[in-house]
């Protein structure tokens, strides 16, 4: 796994041992970032479940000015740490040492909206939703902000219909999709 373009271009990054990690293969990562590199430049990036990084890291080496990495293992935090360090971005990036759900409530305090949410949950759990719908009023999402949501293709929106979040655009690969939410305001 490396970092595609950037700052940090071509540089190998660690990633997460074990089989509850499934990092973004770099074909995939590279179409994401495709989608969205021209507002990248001085956005503020929050990735949650960010096993080793590379999605926040991919985003601060093509100009995000900041970068929020959420990950409750110590492991994950540990290579996302390590990562930021080998790219030479660690002065941009902060990592949150917590469960996904106390970290969004810990953020809040400083009622910043971010301009990019990143999260790549444990597939079929319906965790997707469950965090779709706690962002729904949270001062993290402001009006420009994209929440994009990495599943496998099985996953269901079901739950948030009638919430202020709504899809706005899907990609769908061989094993996955990226979907992407906005708030209505």
């Amino acid at each position: 796994m490396r970092v595609i373009a950037g700052s940090a271009r071509r540089l190998k990054l660690k990633t997460v041992e074990g089989m509850d990690v499934r990092p973004t293969t770099d074909r995939i990562k590279e179409t994401l970032f495709n989608m969205i590199q021209f507002d990248l430049p001085g956005a503020t990036f929050l990735d949650l479940f960010a096993g080793s990084g590379a999605i926040g890291i991919e985003a601060l080496s093509r100009g995000a000015r900041r970068a929020v990495f959420v990950d409750q293992s110590r492991k994950a935090a540990d290579v996302v740490r390590e990562n930021l360090t080998s790219t030479r971005l660690a002065d941009r990036g902060e990592i949150m040492k917590k469960d996904v759900f106390t970290a969004i409530s810990l953020l809040e305090s400083g009622d910043e909206a971010f301009d990019y949410i990143f999260m790549d949950p444990p597939y079929g759990k319906g965790i997707e939703s469950q965090v779709l719908l706690r962002l729904d009023g949270s001062p993290l999402v402001g009006p420009d902000t994209l929440i994009i949501v990495e599943s496998d293709l099985d996953t269901s929106y079901d739950a948030i219909t009638g919430s202020g979040i709504h899809p706005v655009r899907e990609k769908r690969y061989k094993t996955n999709m990226h979907t992407f939410f906005r708030k209505s305001f």
